[in-house]
């Protein structure tokens, strides 16, 4: 195999075996109609997939002088979409296990009372971008902290990077460390200033953030609903029905409130491109409302398993029509991988008597989780007109995977294969916007031209 580097703007074309998905509304038990060529050619010009098809038919429409970087016999998939992360949280992934509210307390808000100097948050951001790339994730949906810096240094790298991505200041103004809280006034006026400075530059998006009910008062609340009036190209990103506990602490702070998602709807935080981390214990009802609202429940396995909150029902979620995605959540998760996450997604499942095959994993990963955070028309295929965000897959990335690829016999089993025993061993490569951002075996990224720009 030979690899290349190309100047900015410019074309490049990859073979390899293509894997892509539509953007599908499943019912429970359905599997994902895939797009699967063998011998596949994707070109790209300018960052956008320009023709995808069989190698044989593309191969001679290629300028004379057009090199090939021939991935064969790995697997291309669109980029891996993280839509839940917490950006500070990398210090404190595999902290010993405690439950939610006392997680809160013991770990995540002391990590986070540092991140107001530009250092810490530089290096934070650095290392996650990284580490994503390393694992094949090119979006994610991040939560900063309530420091206006720890988002400016999350949307700076990014940007230098060139990344999709999605980010917010957290807005927190109760039941939290002095340090850590702000006001509404604040919250909103910092919001603002980061969308002002970071909405649509580039490739980032800035998202409304309250960190949950029960870190806002209602006047806070109320300050985030008039942002998204205000701005309804926004995302919000929050949690929901995480714990038992917090659903209690919940109750008692809003005793008005029907139920927990009551409460954000009251002040219109139940929308399309809103993410609610977790959903784990919803009525029926809270279910129907997410779905009528068109919002987005995010499935956080490794997190859920890891602090004991509970196990989702996707084909709950299913059954009622709501848009669901599959997130990492750094740090309560614990593998910054897609694969380990998804693999862990199929246990939790398990449990609950229900499954999560290969295919449905994948489609989860790319397409579905596009879709779920509104970037549906841009990200998550491999087709044209999309984003070149891709991925690099070796099913044969280690012994053990090795070994159980003896006996496969379908793209389904070897898909189902990289799910449980896959992680960043498996990421060959690592595009962005058609630039190799990450190769397998390179120390740091390949070196970034001016204006952040791959060379």
């Amino acid at each position: 195999m030979t690899d290349i580097t190309i100047p900015a703007g410019g074309t490049l074309a990859l073979r390899a075996r293509v894997l892509s998905y539509d953007v599908q509304h499943l019912q429970p038990g359905e599997t994902p109609v895939a797009r699967f060529i063998e011998d596949g050619l994707v070109v790209i010009r300018d960052g956008l997939i320009q023709a995808v098809g069989e190698a044989s038919e593309l191969l001679d429409g290629l300028g004379p002088d057009q090199p090939v970087t021939d991935y064969r016999p790995f697997l291309l998939t669109a980029g891996f979409i993280d839509p839940h992360l917490h950006m500070p949280q990398t210090q404190v992934i595999a902290s010993y296990g405690t439950e939610l509210m006392e997680w809160l307390a013991k770990y995540t808000f002391p990590e986070e009372s540092r991140y107001g100097d530009p250092a810490v948050a530089d290096a934070a951001a650095q290392f996650l971008l990284r580490e994503l790339l390393r694992n094949g994730t090119t979006t994610a949906v991040a939560f900063c902290t309530s420091h206006p810096q720890s988002a400016e240094s999350f949307f700076s790298e990014s940007a230098r990077l060139g990344l999709r991505m999605i980010g917010g200041k957290v807005m927190m103004d109760r039941n939290a460390p002095p340090e850590l809280t702000d006001t509404p006034e604040r919250a909103h006026d910092e919001t603002l200033a980061l969308v002002q400075r970071w909405h649509g530059a580039g490739r980032l998006e800035v998202a409304i953030t309250p960190r949950f009910a029960p870190t806002s008062t209602e006047a806070q609340l109320e300050v985030a609903g008039a942002l998204a009036k205000d701005h309804p190209d926004l995302a919000i990103q929050t949690h929901l029905s995480e714990n038992l506990g917090e659903i209690d602490f919940v109750r008692e702070l809003f005793p008005w409130a029907e139920d927990y998602t009551a409460v954000y709807e009251r002040y219109g935080l139940v929308r399309r491109r809103a993410l609610f981390g977790h959903c784990i214990h919803l009525s029926e009802r809270e279910r129907r409302a997410l779905a009528e609202h068109q919002a987005t429940a995010v499935f956080c396995p490794t997190s859920n398993l890891f602090l004991g909150s509970g196990l989702f029902d996707r084909d709950g979620a299913l059954a009622a029509n709501l848009r669901m995605g599959l997130a990492t959540d750094i740090g309560g998760g614990t593998s910054y991988s897609m694969l380990q996450t998804a693999g862990e997604g199929y246990k939790v499942l398990a449990l609950r008597g229900q499954r999560l095959p290969g295919h449905a994993a994948f489609y989860m990963m790319t397409s579905g989780n596009a879709d779920a955070i509104g970037f549906g028309d841009r990200i998550g295929q491999v087709a044209p007109g999309f984003e070149a965000d891709l991925t690099i897959l070796d099913a044969r990335a280690t012994a053990a995977l090795r070994q159980r690829m003896e006996r496969v016999e379908t793209l389904e089993e070897e898909l189902f294969a990289l799910t449980v025993l896959g992680d960043e061993r498996a990421v060959v490569a690592t595009y962005a916007a058609g630039r190799r951002l990450h190769a397998r075996g390179l120390a740091e990224p390949p070196p970034l031209a001016h204006g952040g720009l791959a060379a």
